[in-house]
């Protein structure tokens, strides 16, 4: 053989961890949109794999109250009244369910987190059972971050 080809093959490069593709196991009570839509959304040549993420949204901890406030003046305006606020037997907060996926290095301003963000309210909206969401934003600056509300779930875009 010539002295250019090497006698013993030449192992392959592997991918660092943090690319190598992991696989996602859902848990028992994950909603099907949501699962169809996290399989559409590993198919996206923009977004990196090892980052696609879903996950039962996690609830804040309560803040402080509102300071209470007397009423003043002669018509007595002012007074401090904090409403009635959200449920404090909410599991999640806001939403049950929270898909994180980011787009991949280099792409961020090049129109890469709008693509997504049409991507999946195409995704939701084509459906068999159609999710409602609320209409596009027309902003189209997304400064490294989108979110779409899809009501009992999120989708954050992140660059």
């Amino acid at each position: 053989s010539p002295w250019f080809v090497d006698p013993e093959p030449v192992h392959q490069k592997q991918a660092p961890p943090h690319l190598t593709p992991k696989v996602q196991e859902f848990p028992p009570n994950l909603p099907d949109p949501i699962k169809q839509l996290y399989i559409n959304l590993t198919q996206s040549p923009l977004l990196e794999p090892s980052t696609l993420d879903v996950r039962e949204s996690i609830a804040p901890p309560p803040g402080l109250p509102l300071p209470k406030r007397a009423p003043q003046g002669r018509r007595k305006r002012g007074r401090t009244y904090a409403g009635e606020g959200i449920d404090q037997d909410a599991v999640g907060g806001i939403w049950n369910w929270v898909v994180i996926a980011q787009v991949k290095e280099g792409t961020e301003n090049r129109g890469s987190i709008a693509a997504v963000v049409r991507s999946v309210r195409k995704t939701l909206l084509t459906m068999d059972t159609p999710i409602r969401l609320p209409p596009g934003s027309k902003r189209r600056a997304h400064n490294g971050w989108a979110v779409v509300d899809a009501g009992n779930f999120a989708v954050h875009i992140l660059s």
